[in-house]
């Protein structure tokens, strides 16, 4: 039998495994092989720039966290796996697409976003929305758009009354 010690020490992994996807909007599992030291180190700077992180754990231990959950993505769990969290629904998935593009070794497996289980072509998708901040920009521009009509109208309208 086990050590108890070593138990205690996988039951925390598990534990901070549970948290983290509890606590987070986007996971992404993602298989990291190939990439060296310096592509890692570029890849955890571009995702805490963009408000998310990864980590690797034992795909056993992830197993036994994600079955705790009742979320199945024990198929995925093949080979080498990193776990992508953050609380940007989009934000983990646009860079670790955008990464993909130009380092072939990282090779996107899985997603869960707001809960639901997202595969690769879903993850494609999701990575073509704009960020928050180019949502929140759209929304002002459409919001500006009415007054902005509604007083050149008003305007056009005030002319034409003036000519007659």
């Amino acid at each position: 039998m086990a050590n108890a010690n070593i138990l205690a020490k996988k039951q925390e992994v598990i534990d901070e495994v549970k948290s983290k996807v509890e606590s987070a909007t986007t996971i992404v599992l993602f298989d990291y092989r190939g990439l060296t030291d310096n592509e890692s180190k570029e890849l955890r700077v571009k995702l805490r720039e963009a408000g998310a992180d990864y980590k690797v754990y034992k795909n056993t231990l992830m197993a036994r966290a994600f079955n705790d959950l009742n979320i199945d993505v024990n198929a995925s769990l093949e080979g080498p796996s990193a776990f992508a969290y953050g609380n940007d629904a989009v934000a983990p998935i646009k860079v670790l697409t955008e990464f993909a593009k130009t380092h072939p070794a990282l090779v996107l497996k899985v997603g869960i976003v707001d809960g639901e289980i997202s595969d690769t072509k879903q993850l494609a998708q999701l990575a073509k929305i704009p960020s928050r901040e180019g949502l929140l920009t759209m929304l002002a521009g459409a919001l500006i758009a009415i007054p902005r009509d509604l007083s050149i109208s008003l305007d056009l309208y005030a002319k034409q009354k003036e000519e007659n």
